[in-house]
C-alpha cells in the first residue's frame, strides 16, 4: 500500500435500520485526493447511492419509515465548505429538504416519536463572534472555567443548545438557554418528552460532572434524574421509556478521576426516584462504540482485547450475552424487529456492513472495499504474545513485509495511554509494511480492552511501566523471528505514543537507530496549563506534585537522547499543545543531536484522522524519508 492509496478506502459510518427491520442506510466517507478534502454520501444497502451531497452524514429513519433524515455539509463553487445542516428525505421517492440554516451548523439530530419533528444541537452564537467575523476584531474573551477550549473546536464561545425542528414550515424552535453545554439528546419512545446530558450544577466547567435531564418539548418542567457523582457521554430511553440508560464514568468526590476508567452501562428511573444502577461489570466492560437501547436490553459495544465484540446487556443487570464477537470490531450498530445491522472492520477491509438475524445467523450487506485489496495490497495482522519481566503477559499485532528479509522494524505506540491497538485495517501499519518495514503494534499496561487493572496499572509511573511491557514484546518479536534486523529498529507514536517515544530515546535509545515523536507530551508542568484536558489529566495519570509530574516528563532526560528525532506537531493542537515539540527540539538541537521538526499549519490533534488529506501524505512522505535515512542506509523508500 502506498499512502496515495488510502483514497481508495471506503469508510462506513453508523448504519440506521427502517422500523420494518429490512432496509438499511449508512453514510460512506472517502479521500478525494483532487479536492484535498473528504466527502461522504448516503448510501440504501446493498448498492444503491442515495445522497449526491458533498459531505452527507449521520442518516436516521424516521419511527414511522417515511422519512430518512441526516446532516449536509455544502461545497460552494470555490470549494469551501460550509456548516453540516438538517435536512430529511422521503423514503417513498421525491427530493431532499434542508430544515436547518445555522451558523454554527446542526448536529446529533434525533426523531420524535410521532416523527413529526427533529431534535438537534447546535452551538449558541455569541455578539461579536458572528461567523466571518475578522478574529483580530472581535472583543476580548474573559476567562472563568478550566474548560474553555476544545481541540478541533477552539474556544468554546458559545455553548451548544437544543433546538426542534418541525416537517412542517415552521422555523426551528431554540428550547434551551443555559449557559452551559448540552449533548445526547433523544425523546422519550411514547411521549413528547426530552432526555439529554448536560454540566448543569454549580461549579460546573471546573470539573467533569454531567447529569442526565428531563424536559418538555418547549424546554419546560425541567429536572436531573442523576444528583452528581458521572461524567455522562450518552443517554437515552429505555424501550418502554421507563428508564434512561447512560454511558458514563463514576467520579471521584473532587468531580474528576476519570482518566483511564472504563465506561460503564448505568440505568435510572426516568423520573428519578432511585439512585442509579451500573449494569456492566465495572473492572471488564469498557463501551467501545455508541450503545442502542432496544426491547431486550442495551447493544453494548465491548472493547475485549483489541477486538469490539457486541453484547446485549439486560436492563435487570442479569449476565450479558455475547450476540457478535470474534476478530473485528464492531463500529457502529442499529436494531429494529429484533434484527441487527452493524458497521465491521477487522485486519482485512476498512469496514462493512453485516446484517444479524434473530436466529444469530450473519449475513454481509455490502461490498464497499471490495476493490480495495486487490490494487492496494493488504499485508495481515499476526496476533503476538510476550511476557514481561514479572510475568505478566503483553499482547500485540505484528505486520510483515513482503520478502525474505533481513528487514528494519517499526515499534509503534498508541495514544491514550487508554486505547487499543487491535483487529482494524490500519493505514500506518499497511503503509510501512508496503515500504519494506515490519511493524509490531502492542497493547502494553495502560492500553484498554484488558480490564481496569490494566489500564490503571501504569498511573503514577507511566513510563517505565510501559516500558517494561514494550522492551519485552520487542525482544520476544525479534528473537522469535531472524528476518528482523535487530541493528534496525525504529521506534515512532503520537500523543501518549510520542510520550513514550521521546521517553524510550532517552531511556532504552541503544535499541533504537532512529525515532518519531509525534504530537506528544514531552513536558508534564506546561501541558497541566496549556493543554484543553491538562488541568485534570495531568493529576488523574501522573499525580498531582510537581515532582512526580517531572520525574514523569520526558523532557526530564532529554540530555540521555543521541539517535536522530523527527518531531511532528501541528500548529493548532490543542490537546499537546506545541510549545511540548518545541521544548524538546531546542533541547535535542542544544546537546547536539540530529533532530528536526516537522510542523503542520492550521491542523489539530487529529492531523493523522481528520486532516487535509494532502498533508496527511506529506506526513507519511517525511515518515518513510525518515527511517530511509537512517533504517534502509540511505536508500529512499517513498
Amino acid at each position: 500500500m502506498k499512502a496515495s492509496q488510502l483514497a481508495l478506502a471506503r469508510w462506513p459510518g453508523t448504519p440506521t435500520l427502517h422500523p420494518g427491520g429490512d432496509d438499511a442506510a449508512v453514510s460512506v466517507s472517502r479521500i478525494d485526493l483532487d479536492a484535498d478534502d473528504y466527502t461522504s454520501q448516503i448510501w440504501l444497502l446493498p448498492s444503491t447511492q442515495l445522497t449526491y451531497g458533498w459531505r452527507d452524514t449521520s442518516p436516521l429513519y424516521s419511527p414511522d419509515g417515511l422519512w430518512l433524515a441526516f446532516l449536509r455539509a455544502e461545497r460552494d463553487g470555490a470549494g469551501k465548505v460550509g456548516k453540516a445542516q438538517l435536512w430529511v428525505l422521503p423514503t417513498g421517492g421525491g427530493e431532499p429538504r434542508r430544515l436547518t440554516d445555522d451558523p454554527s451548523g446542526a448536529s446529533a439530530p434525533a426523531w420524535s416519536h410521532d416523527s413529526s419533528r427533529l431534535a438537534y444541537l447546535a452551538r449558541a452564537q455569541q455578539a461579536g463572534r458572528e461567523t466571518g467575523t475578522d478574529a483580530a476584531k472581535q472583543p476580548p474573551r474573559r476567562i472563568t472555567k478550566l474548560r474553555y477550549r476544545r481541540d478541533g473546536v477552539g474556544f468554546l464561545d458559545g455553548p451548544r443548545q437544543i433546538w426542534v425542528a418541525s416537517l412542517s414550515d415552521d422555523l426551528p424552535c431554540q428550547i434551551t438557554h443555559d449557559e452551559i453545554d448540552h449533548e445526547a439528546v433523544r425523546w422519550h419512545p411514547a411521549t413528547d418528552v426530552l432526555t439529554f446530558v448536560a454540566a448543569g450544577h454549580a461549579g460546573h466547567g471546573d470539573d467533569l460532572r454531567s447529569d442526565v435531564w428531563i424536559c418538555e418539548p418547549d424546554g419546560t418542567d425541567l429536572r436531573a434524574v442523576t444528583g452528581g457523582g458521572f461524567s455522562i457521554d450518552d443517554a437515552q430511553f429505555t424501550a418502554d421509556g421507563t428508564a434512561v440508560v447512560f454511558e458514563g464514568v463514576a467520579l471521584g468526590v473532587d468531580g474528576r478521576g476519570a482518566v483511564a476508567r472504563n465506561q460503564s452501562l448505568w440505568s435510572v428511573p426516568a423520573d428519578g426516584s432511585r439512585a442509579p444502577v451500573r449494569l456492566t461489570d465495572p473492572e471488564a466492560h469498557n463501551l467501545g462504540a455508541p450503545l442502542v437501547a432496544t426491547t431486550d436490553g442495551v447493544l453494548f459495544p465491548n472493547e475485549l482485547r483489541g477486538a469490539i465484540e457486541l453484547l446485549l446487556v439486560p436492563y435487570d443487570g442479569a449476565e450479558p450475552r455475547v450476540l457478535m464477537t470474534g476478530p473485528r470490531q464492531i463500529t457502529g450498530v442499529a436494531a429494529a424487529r429484533s434484527r441487527i445491522v452493524a458497521s465491521v472492520c477487522d485486519g482485512g477491509t476498512w469496514g462493512e456492513l453485516v446484517r444479524r438475524e434473530p436466529d444469530g445467523t450473519e449475513r454481509p450487506m455490502s461490498a464497499f472495499n471490495s476493490d480495495f485489496a486487490a490494487e492496494a495490497g493488504v499485508h495481515d495482522l499476526e496476533e503476538v504474545t510476550a511476557e514481561a519481566a514479572d510475568g505478566y503477559p503483553v499482547h500485540g499485532w505484528l505486520v510483515r513485509p513482503s520478502g525474505d528479509g533481513p528487514h528494519p522494524l517499526l515499534l509503534m505506540i498508541h495514544g491514550g495511554p487508554f486505547a487499543q491497538y487491535g483487529w482494524q485495517l490500519f493505514d500506518e501499519a499497511q503503509v510501512y509494511a508496503g515500504a519494506g518495514y515490519a511493524v509490531l503494534m502492542a497493547n502494553p499496561r495502560g492500553s484498554s480492552g484488558y480490564g481496569q487493572a490494566h489500564g490503571l496499572a501504569i498511573a503514577g509511573n507511566v513510563g517505565e511501566v510501559s516500558t517494561r511491557d514494550l522492551m519485552a514484546i520487542l525482544d520476544h518479536v525479534l528473537a522469535a523471528n531472524p528476518a528482523f534486523d535487530a541493528a534496525r529498529v525504529g521506534v515512532l507514536g503520537g500523543s501518549h505514543g510520542g510520550f513514550m517515544t521521546t521517553w524510550l530515546a532517552a531511556n532504552e535509545g541503544h535499541r533504537f537507530r532512529a525515532a518519531i515523536s509525534e504530537r506528544a507530551v514531552n513536558a508534564i508542568d506546561s501541558f497541566s496549563g496549556s493543554s484543553d484536558i491538562g488541568w485534570y489529566f495531568a493529576d488523574d495519570l501522573y499525580g498531582p506534585d510537581a515532582l512526580s509530574q517531572r520525574k514523569q516528563s520526558p523532557l526530564t532526560y532529554a540530555n540521555d537522547i543521541r539517535i536522530p528525532m523527527l518531531i511532528i506537531h501541528s500548529e493548532q493542537d490543542w490537546r499537546c499543545p506545541i510549545e511540548q515539540a518545541q521544548r524538546l527540539f531546542v533541547a535535542l538541537r542544544r546537546n547536539g543531536v540530529e533532530a528536526e521538526m516537522l510542523i503542520f499549519p492550521g491542523e489539530g490533534h487529529e492531523l493523522t484522522r481528520s486532516g487535509l488529506p494532502s498533508h496527511r501524505l506529506a506526513r507519511f512522505d517525511a515518515i518513510l524519508e525518515w527511517f530511509g535515512r537512517y533504517l534502509i542506509d540511505g536508500t529512499a523508500t517513498h
